[in-house]
């Protein structure tokens, strides 16, 4: 069969940026929005019709963390996203001031639509252009800039950028530009988020319905990793199921399908099984997320890498531009290795973690981002890849102010501009402002 490579020599380039953003998820968005409040000419593609990425289109809605030991650490257009959302939605915030028992406890719910609405405005009000519907198709990196070939409803067309950020979660931009990218031989699995009605969980006995499951557990009736080897009562007790989708693989268009239909046949699995439970017989799924939610696909090969030894103290780089808080949280088939942050620990992510190794003109932030696997599963969510997008956005604008391969952007100018967004900067010393 002919090969078509004389198809992007016909394309035309339709528009000249300085800055490039694939993916409007928890990174792209606000690296876009940071780069642009630099004065940066910037274009932000994503390839649904919202963005947000896994906050509103995989029903993750509870984005976090931006505090840590009764301290703000993440702060900047993000925060800022968070605090329009909730005041619109009279959404009181929990007290960061204190340190809660688990983590998850200082996540923020947000609704999809009022979150998602405001993302649009921060990015009409910044001066982003943004174009839904559209996918990477091609990328090609030359002396004067990056080339980039969409694909959207009116077909192909080109673009030329003199930066570009890759914050496709799955490092397309990367793959196709040719950096180097590694998967782990064992990937994490994703799950389909989703929530419950149709019973009233009072009228369910805890210790009957425990026996229930870990009988059906034991015929193989459900597997433990169909409810994360959690514990289902307390899971339907709010409302939802938790689960995990495992042998799939979302870096390709293939593994995400399989990913997708995977996740609603399980899902439908589980609603038949406790339909079959006395007092269940109504429960029925109210919402499911549009995508199922993937964890873990490559990771950049970048200048620097955070290993999980140096997360877990709490290392300050020489280059480190932004916090990141989360317990080590990976997830296996049948449940979650979890290991919690030593008090007062405040792990940091080092701008060379961003950069693609060798790269001039590419950067990566969000899930993405160089370091090990146990270190990504921390630094991988949502709170942590909205700052590395800010710091993407705004180090993007700096080498087009001055003309400079990405890797030779003043680490004090980075640190200063970011400040001047409102940013939080890691500090040799820590001494953050108490949260109120």
């Amino acid at each position: 069969m002919e090969n078509f490579y004389h198809i992007k020599e016909n394309i035309k380039i339709l528009k000249e940026v300085d800055v490039a953003i694939i993916g409007g998820g928890p990174s792209g968005t606000f690296a876009a929005i940071s780069a642009s409040r630099q004065g940066a000419k910037t274009l932000l593609v994503e390839k649904t019709g919202r963005l947000g990425g896994t906050t509103t289109n995989a029903y993750v809605n509870f984005p976090g963390l931006f505090h840590a030991w009764g301290k703000q650490i993440i702060n900047g257009p993000c925060w800022e996203a968070i605090e329009r959302t909730t005041k619109l939605d009279n959404v009181k915030l929990p007290d960061f001031s204190s340190v809660p028992p688990a983590h998850w406890q200082h996540q923020i719910r947000v609704n999809i639509y009022t979150y998602s609405t405001v993302l649009d405005e921060m990015c009409e009000e910044s001066k982003v252009e943004l174009l839904f519907h559209t996918m990477i198709s091609y990328a090609e990196e030359r002396d004067d800039g990056i080339y980039l070939v969409f694909t959207s409803k009116e077909g192909m067309w080109a673009v030329k950028a003199n930066y570009v950020i890759d914050t496709t979660g799955d490092l397309n931009v990367v793959g196709m530009m040719k950096y180097e990218r590694i998967k782990s031989d064992e990937l994490q699995p994703g799950s389909l988020m989703n929530t419950l009605d149709g019973y009233d969980i009072q009228n369910i006995d805890e210790e009957i319905f425990n026996e229930f499951v870990r009988t059906s557990i034991e015929e193989g009736v459900i597997l433990k990793e169909d409810i994360q080897g959690g514990n289902l009562y307390r899971q339907i007790s709010n409302y939802q199921i938790l689960m995990h989708i495992t042998n799939v693989d979302g870096s390709t268009s293939q593994g995400r399908t399989t990913a997708e239909k995977a996740g609603r046949k399980k899902l439908m699995l589980l609603v038949h099984f406790l339909r079959s439970y006395p007092g269940l017989e109504n429960l029925y799924v109210k919402h499911a997320g549009e995508e199922t939610g993937i964890r873990e696909t490559y990771r950049v090969v970048g200048e620097d890498t955070i290993t999980v030894e140096k997360y877990g103290e709490g290392y300050m780089y020489d280059d480190a531009v932004c916090y990141s808080f989360y317990p080590i949280d990976l997830h296996i088939p049948e449940g979650i290795k979890i290991i919690k942050l030593k008090e007062n620990t405040f792990p940091t992510i080092p701008y060379g973690a961003l950069i693609p190794k060798g790269s001039k003109r590419l950067l990566v932030a969000g899930r993405s981002i160089s370091g090990d696997q146990d270190a990504n599963s921390a630094y991988r969510v949502q709170a942590s890849s909205m700052a590395t997008g800010q710091v993407a956005g705004v180090a993007a604008a700096l080498a087009t102010q001055e003309g400079l391969d990405v890797k030779d952007v003043s680490i004090s100018q980075l640190r200063k501009k970011l400040k001047e967004i409102g940013a939080i900067i890691p500090e040799k010393e820590i001494n953050l402002a108490d949260s109120r």
